[in-house]
């Protein structure tokens, strides 16, 4: 089949289905997709509350628990012991499919009737205030990670240990504090795209580094102050005049670092290690992976944003592990062959189905847990199942809802409480223009503080046990929050001052640092000698870096030439 221009019918632009995209619709056997891969990937933005969290009571015990459902959302939300537990069946929720009325009309209605999930933390010690993560020890207010011990206030942070505040740690990082991007790193502080460095602060493109400071684009390197080599003792009295257990002196570091990210370090146009014919940012061991970002050993997969092996998979969103098959899924872990997913974990042969667990053959589903040919929660026989799912997904195709993901209109969750609020924001009327829902009551409290900033000593050394007892104010939202006793700890430990802001502005301050899931055309900045070109570089690319932003963006050739 040739290539196919059509118009999306959300956005009305045009985008275009490759041959090779037919072939794996025609393998799943699912229809071609109407919507463009922008609003496709915005629909899953806008089922995925990731970090908003409330306080309710469980429907089954009556105990209060943290959940992402707010109190006045119209949907049974469990506990997890009970939701796990047998006190419950899944199967009773079962109804039979109407066929004179819409599917997505009918899934939303078993939704608000289906006890949820409060939380996806699955495996987990001392974890409460964690969603989306699981295997994780005396993590807190942390998502989408896996495998940790003693990570606080972070996102997608990988089998690490005693990190706060950082973002995408892929494996094995160890006493970092407002890193990102990075792995394999130790004792870190302000680190963006750091790999197998230690004591490396406000730094950014260091692979193999120890002992740098303000530095950036360097490779197996030490004693560098603002990227000039000096020896240990004159490094040392360098970065001791900046004294980084003062908050003030702290905000000083931290304007530099801004500035050297801006304005003073090359910054390669994609970051691509150890790829096949791939294409996107962010992309680690992955071979015939195209339009995606931040994938980890991903094969022949398309249109795929935070994932982790992945194979022969198109439009996922933050899925990891084992996955095989897969086709419009958000927040996903081992499945196969699954389509039209939410919240599924270890599952096969399951579509339009929602928050089901160790489970295969599932279609319309909510809430299953070890279930097999279950259609709108009822059970059936191998033979009926088969031949009732045929029956829908020809209904479906009649009313033009086949081969979409959900609609945001009966997500479960609301738009300004979901990552489609930071990737890609929409005001409360644009939002209800579209059908879609508005969260009036973000949790948070305002002027309830008790100590003022001044009260509160610059350096951490002064800081008494007191501040446990306070409430802050955010200098950045002016929402309310506190100090908790093994935050402070790490602090002491690590030399790092009381920070004046609130975790969800320090979070934004992070994601505003990192570059969005898109590229542009562009070119090549370089106009050095030496690097294989007379005058400017004619190498021409596809970025994630917009045209209008201040970054100095250099091809590979370039980019090599210059940190080697």
């Amino acid at each position: 089949m040739e290539a196919q221009i059509k118009k999306c019918t959300t956005c009305k632009a045009d985008f275009t289905i490759e041959p090779d995209d037919f072939d794996f619709y025609t393998k799943i056997k699912v229809v071609a997709p109407t919507l463009c891969p922008p609003c496709r990937q915005q629909r899953r933005y806008a089922w995925r509350n990731e970090r908003t969290l409330y306080r309710r009571n469980c429907d089954l015990c009556n105990k209060s628990m943290v959940t992402i459902y707010s109190p006045d959302k119209p949907y049974k939300v469990y506990c997890q012991p009970c939701w796990w537990g047998d006190g419950w069946d899944p199967t009773s929720y079962g109804k039979d499919f109407d066929f004179t009325r819409p599917f997505f009309e009918q899934f939303s209605e078993l939704q608000k009737e289906t006890p949820r999930m409060a939380l996806l933390s699955k495996n987990s010690v001392n974890s409460e205030y964690c969603n989306h993560s699981g295997d994780n020890k005396n993590v807190y207010l942390s998502f989408s990670s896996f495998g940790n011990e003693n990570v606080y206030y972070s996102t997608w942070v990988m089998k690490s240990r005693e990190c706060m505040d950082s973002s995408f740690i892929y494996e094995a990082g160890e006493r970092l504090y407002n890193c990102i991007d990075s792995r394999k790193s130790y004792c870190c502080q302000f680190g963006f795209l750091l790999q197998d460095c230690v004591n490396c602060n406000y730094c950014y493109d260091l692979r193999g580094c120890s002992d740098c400071f303000l530095s950036s684009n360097l490779r197996n390197k030490s004693y560098f102050f603002k990227n000039v080599q000096y020896s240990r003792e004159e490094y040392l009295a360098k970065v001791a005049e900046y004294n980084l257990s003062s908050y003030v002196a702290r905000e000083k570091a931290y304007s530099e670092y801004l500035d050297l990210l801006k304005k003073q370090s090359i910054h390669r146009y994609v970051i691509s290690e150890r790829n096949i014919q791939s294409t996107g940012n962010l992309l680690f061991d992955c071979k015939n992976v195209t339009d995606s970002f931040e994938i980890n050993k991903g094969e022949d997969s398309k249109y795929c944003y935070g994932a982790i092996e992945s194979k022969t998979c198109m439009d996922l969103y933050h899925v990891g592990y084992n996955l095989e098959l897969n086709y419009e899924c958000q927040g996903c872990t081992r499945i196969s062959n699954c389509q039209f997913c939410h919240l599924c974990y270890d599952n096969m042969g399951v579509m339009y189905s929602d928050t089901c667990q160790n489970s295969q053959n599932l279609f319309g589903c909510v809430s299953i847990k070890k279930g097999e040919y279950i259609i709108f929660n009822k059970k059936y026989t191998k033979e009926e199942y088969l031949a009732l799912k045929e029956k829908i997904i020809e209904h479906m195709k009649k009313t033009e809802e086949y081969g979409e993901f959900f609609p945001p209109s009966i997500a479960p969750v609301y738009y300004n409480e979901t990552q489609g609020q930071y990737y890609e924001p929409l005001t409360k009327e644009e939002v209800l223009k579209r059908g879609w829902h508005w969260e009036e009551k973000i949790p948070g409290t305002f002027s309830k503080e008790t100590i003022s900033w001044d009260q509160v000593p610059d350096t951490i050394g002064d800081v008494t046990d007191g501040i446990l007892k306070e409430i802050l104010k955010c200098i950045e939202c002016s929402k309310n929050f506190n100090i908790t006793a093994d935050e402070l700890t790490f602090y002491r430990r690590e030399q790092i001052p009381v920070p004046h802001a609130c975790p969800e502005c320090r979070y934004k301050k992070r994601f505003a640092i990192r570059l969005p899931r898109k590229l542009w055309k562009s070119r090549c900045m370089c106009s050095k000698t030496g690097h294989g070109h007379e005058g400017d570089c004619p190498n021409n690319f596809e970025t994630s870096y917009a045209p209008e932003r201040p970054e100095v963006v250099y091809c590979e050739q370039c980019y090599q030439q210059e940190v080697s």
